[in-house]
């Protein structure tokens, strides 16, 4: 965008991000052309899609033919549902005893991760419903987080048979280590549900909706697809981590995915400093040369996370400039001694593309030893959001 952006011209704090709604429909229909046509896409929109905004990213996926919306709570499902959402929405780890009532209003369809947890559905369906209610089952299949085990199927399909007001509509796993190809723990994971879906089947339950694959899944191990996938990151523009390393060049040669985050603020201050002047809190950067310090009007309550004090880079003019001291709640400061040019009102970003230079949010996870979702989730919610095409 360079260094005379449009959205940056508003009243306020000039700290602000950029949504590209195209780039999600671009990732989405990639997607789509992986995992093709009979297979249904589940989008994760959870923690308000993963800090985009979850109604506006929710809607444009509905649009672009996402079959289902994948949630973490009930409270997220409620927001989607009040404004005008009408895909199916799962939530993802289940609910919370009190929640029953409103999940059945807003239509909202729970994953099941323990086996008393059909006695408080039944209950529910029982009061508010005349048909019955759908509803996912979760298996734990090595991740040790959620779900029943193996061990418990049959004692699920007992407890199911007593709830006639209840129906299994999918039945669901988590991949714990889909990216990592120097590991069998994915194969052995695939071979505890394959086994937990068919103690399902011998006991005359239809295990309905099959689903397991993550964003890696959905890139490099077909055999996870099974009726349904569940991507988060690739919708926002962003590979895993892989082990090998190498693999994320072949996995963005086999999906072109467009980041969809753009974060920038602009310069508020600039001052010269001597060799030796403390700069920040802490005085975490001593200057070794006379210096142009630049201010920023961001810090870590808008997403320019504290781990980047002394070590992360923002763009200047399309230039690499140097954050010195510690990043503060509301500001940061940058070295922008070898930018001679710029000057107060300047552009700084912080994710996204100046010109011909980029810094990317999962260019900058992988130099702090992070995921793309910890940096995007982030965001501050005092940060406005400009949703493009």
């Amino acid at each position: 965008m360079g260094h005379a952006g449009k959205p940056g011209r508003f009243a306020g704090r000039p700290v602000w991000a950029e949504i590209s709604l195209g780039a999600v429909v671009h990732n989405f229909r990639l997607i789509r052309r992986q995992v093709g046509s009979k297979c249904k896409i589940l989008c994760v929109v959870k923690a308000d899609a993963y800090g985009h905004g979850a109604v506006p990213i929710a809607r444009a996926l509905e649009k672009a033919g996402a079959d289902w919306l994948g949630v973490t709570c009930a409270s997220e499902g409620m927001e989607l549902r009040e404004a005008g959402v009408r895909k199916p929405l799962l939530l993802l780890t289940g609910f919370w005893l009190g929640e029953e009532r409103r999940m059945v209003s807003h239509r909202l369809t729970p994953v099941v991760t323990r086996l008393e947890q059909l006695r408080y559905l039944e209950r529910a369906a029982r009061r508010a419903l005349n048909g019955r209610l759908r509803f996912h089952l979760k298996v734990d299949t090595g991740m040790n987080r959620l779900g029943i085990s193996p061990d418990e199927v049959a004692a699920f399909v007992r407890a199911l048979a007593d709830c006639p007001h209840l129906e299994l509509q999918g039945t669901c796993t988590h991949l714990a280590s889909s990216e990592v190809f120097t590991s069998d723990q994915t194969e052995q994971q695939e071979r505890v549900f394959a086994a937990a879906l068919d103690r399902l089947r011998a006991a005359r339950v239809n295990p309905g909706i099959v689903h397991l694959a993550n964003s890696a899944g959905v890139v490099f191990r077909p055999s996870t697809w099974a009726d349904m996938v569940r991507p988060g990151a690739l919708l926002y523009g962003y590979h895993q981590r892989f082990d090998p390393p190498e693999m994320r060049a072949e996995a963005q040669q086999k999906m072109p995915l467009r980041p969809v985050l753009s974060l920038r603020s602009r310069i508020i201050s600039l001052r010269e400093v001597s060799a030796g002047a403390r700069i920040g809190y802490n005085a975490r950067f001593v200057a070794q040369r006379p210096s142009r310090v630049a201010v920023i009007a961001a810090g870590f309550a808008d997403g320019l996370v504290r781990r980047l004090s002394n070590t992360g880079r923002l763009l200047v003019r399309g230039r690499c400039v140097p954050v010195v001291g510690a990043v503060s709640m509301d500001l940061t400061m940058l070295d922008v001694t070898d930018v001679p040019e710029a000057q107060v009102g300047d552009v700084v970003t912080i994710f996204g593309a100046d010109g011909a230079a980029r810094r990317d949010v999962s260019d900058v996870a992988h130099e702090i030893g992070t995921v793309t979702a910890d940096l995007v989730c982030s965001l501050g919610r005092r940060v406005p959001r400009f949703y493009l095409w």
